[in-house]
């Protein structure tokens, strides 16, 4: 048999198990969501990414008690959704779901927050967030240009809106969606075209009312 041939028999079967690796969006969502609940949650396959530590960091300055005992594991003590000021600015570094999903919860906090990120991070627009949750009640201020970080959140009693982004994003969709936990009445995004619904689905695990169309 030439050397460059190869040959397969079909196998009677195949067990395995496969361990995937921890998912960035999700391991954001299940932080802020565990930081946001009534009880003690424990993350496994927590991606431990300097993104998702941000997270991690930004809800420990929110008076968070967060431990991490091993290796992708994460044990959360949820505040009841009453969070703390905190000493100093938010460093959310170079992680724009942080800034935009942290946005959201920080916009029903009866307490003003700076959050600031990385030189990268800081040349991201954030209207797209800015706009619906201005719209909800919250009062925030983009003091870098074109409506970059730093930002500046005045938290406070929000109201419940219907919201059509421009385009698909689930990050401004998710932003939306965790104001409305605190919002009065029901809030409505209406998305162009679908976009990732971790957040939906990791809200309807924390037995929030959702309703999709």
């Amino acid at each position: 048999m030439s050397s460059d041939v190869l040959r397969v028999r079909r196998a009677p079967r195949l067990e395995t198990e496969i361990v995937v690796p921890g998912d960035k969006s999700i391991s954001h969502r299940a932080i802020m969501l565990a930081a946001l609940s009534n009880g003690v949650c424990k993350i496994t396959n927590f991606l431990e990414g300097e993104d998702c530590l941000s997270t991690i960091k930004a809800f420990q300055q929110l008076g968070v008690t967060i431990e991490r005992p091993d290796t992708g594991l994460v044990v959360v003590y949820g505040s009841h959704g009453k969070l703390i000021a905190p000493e100093g600015d938010i460093d959310c570094g170079n992680s724009g779901t942080t800034m935009r999903l942290l946005s959201g919860v920080l916009a029903a906090q009866p307490f003003a927050t700076r959050l600031i990120g990385d030189d990268s991070l800081s040349k991201r627009p954030m209207r797209r967030i800015i706009e619906p949750l201005t719209q909800m009640g919250a009062s925030i201020t983009a003091l870098g240009a074109n409506d970059c970080a730093p930002l500046v959140i005045r938290g406070g009693p929000l109201h419940s809106i219907t919201y059509s982004p421009p385009m698909a994003s689930a990050q401004v969709k998710s932003a939306i969606l965790f104001a409305g936990l605190s919002a009065d009445g029901v809030t409505t995004v209406i998305e162009p075209s679908p976009s990732r619904d971790h957040t939906e689905r990791m809200l309807e695990y924390f037995l929030v009312k959702l309703r999709r169309a």
